[in-house]
């Protein structure tokens, strides 16, 4: 398992093209969380997540991981500590699969030196552990969207992350991997940032929700605390009932659209 560190995002404001997307937003993940963002489209999810994998620089606040300014660190110190599947992904020349999970280990070699049998026992093991290692021989590029996902979660893991950020990380899934995909993320170790647009698939595996809108949070807590109706009805525009499963007891919510006035 993957060591796991402190999150700490405070105060971090972003802006694109002149244009504020995200407001002054802090939010903390202890060491081995699993923290959750939701919120409608558009309302700043993926904006912020860019901020903590590095790809954007906030316009003010800070990113810290167990009190360190991660815009601070050199690119592989970050690659060490931080890995992150993200919505979009490329690439331009067919890899197989083994080679792109492989790549997930470059932040840990020395120097020009090829992967070692200890590597290539990890990303072994990775594709393994998303029940993905026959497709070790594929080209990337022939997969479907369902397999390249899978893939790229066991590279990630291979980068045996203090910090996982995720994305959408149940994009092109089946519900079988959906639920097995978070359960992987928690069981490898490190602290969890994901963004979800399943709610039930948040109530059911994330410690702690903060709820985004028009790139500011307006709503933090447990599952239990945050799935309000009254608080999905205002951010989401739907009429959510809460229901426990009858065996685990987790919440769920039953969605209906709202009523609207006639015109």
């Amino acid at each position: 398992m993957s060591a796991a560190e402190d999150l700490s995002v405070d105060g971090v404001s972003v802006e694109l093209a002149g244009t504020r997307l995200v407001h002054e937003v802090s939010l903390t993940a202890a060491a081995g969380q699993v923290v959750g963002l939701i919120g409608p489209n558009g309302s700043g999810k993926s904006t912020l997540l860019r901020c903590v994998y590095r790809v954007l620089r906030p316009a003010g606040g800070a990113v810290r991981l167990d009190g360190e300014d991660l815009h601070a660190l050199t690119a592989r110190e970050s690659a060490r500590r931080v890995a992150a599947l993200t919505q979009e992904h490329s690439a331009e020349f067919d890899f197989t699969v083994a080679e792109v999970v492989a790549m997930g280990r470059l932040p840990h070699r020395r120097g020009l030196g090829g992967p070692t049998g200890a590597d290539h026992e990890r990303c072994t093991a990775a594709l393994r552990r998303v029940r993905a290692e026959h497709l070790a021989g594929r080209g990337f590029l022939n997969l479907s969207g369902g397999e390249k996902q899978r893939v790229l979660i066991a590279r990630a893991l291979v980068q045996e992350p203090r910090l996982l950020v995720l994305d959408e990380p149940t994009n092109h899934l089946d519900i079988a991997h959906q639920l097995e995909v978070l359960a992987i993320a928690r069981e490898a170790g490190p602290t969890v940032l994901t963004a979800l647009h399943d709610l039930n698939l948040a109530a059911g595996h994330c410690d702690r929700l903060y709820v985004l809108a028009a790139g500011r949070i307006v709503a933090s807590g447990t599952p239990a605390e945050v799935l309000r109706p009254d608080l999905l009805a205002e951010v989401f525009g739907v009429r959510a009932t809460p229901v426990r499963h009858p065996d685990t007891g987790a919440l769920q919510l039953l969605f209906d659209r709202l009523p609207r006035p006639l015109p």
